[in-house]
């Protein structure tokens, strides 16, 4: 491809792999991005010769597979805990990301005495997520905001929420979870959480039914 040997495109694209990991701001995406980085630098190294490139490289490679297999196989504590909506944490934990809030839900403004369940979500005992939600019928939650911060953006809060602990709502007298999205980012998660689109009253809704 104009002229360039294919061993130098595929030194270009280890670079450009590691140079895009290194703006992930999820620990979890930048090891997994950079791990595949690395792999192809250290195959470029030992083809061209250049053996401190590959074997660099490759002890990269085996700290991204090593901290991956650590991060996904330890058994982590996930908790909700409930707050009172004028909590001053809370209050200050959305003032903070504010910002990066309104990227995935734009328009969104906390007001007090609208939602009807508020927790955050605790992982390892770390303040990992919020989620704020009203009653817009009988049985029916609508999700206002459920934010995970940046450095847990890795589903598993999401399937702790959705999958593993649904009981939470249905003990409270609720059958089905909806929300609107403007982000693809956002529906994506939405999805894989087992949310499908639904039109309500005119408008299109993502909904979860859970019983």
């Amino acid at each position: 491809m104009f002229g360039i040997p294919f061993i130098e495109i595929v030194g270009y694209l280890a670079s450009l792999i590691i140079m895009i990991s290194m703006l992930m701001s999820s620990i979890l995406r930048l090891r997994m991005i950079n791990l595949l980085g690395s792999s192809t630098f250290a195959v470029y190294g030992f083809v061209i010769g250049a053996l401190p490139v590959g074997i660099l490289n490759t002890f990269i490679a085996l700290i991204n597979i090593a901290y991956l297999y650590k991060a996904f196989s330890r058994k982590e504590y996930f908790k909700i805990l409930e707050i009172r909506r004028d909590n001053k944490y809370l209050l200050a934990f959305l003032d903070f990301y504010s910002k990066d809030i309104l990227k995935y839900f734009p328009g969104f403004k906390y007001v007090q005495g609208m939602n009807t369940i508020t927790f955050f979500i605790l992982r390892n005992m770390a303040v990992a997520g919020i989620f704020l939600a009203r009653e817009v019928a009988p049985q029916t939650l609508y999700i206002g905001l459920d934010f995970v911060i940046p450095e847990y953006r890795d589903f598993k809060l999401g399937n702790y929420i959705y999958s593993r602990n649904l009981n939470f709502f249905v003990e409270k007298g609720y059958s089905k979870l909806c929300t609107v999205s403007q982000n693809n980012s956002h529906q994506k998660y939405l999805k894989k959480m087992g949310f499908h689109e639904e039109e309500i009253n005119g408008e299109m809704h993502w909904v979860k039914q859970m019983v």
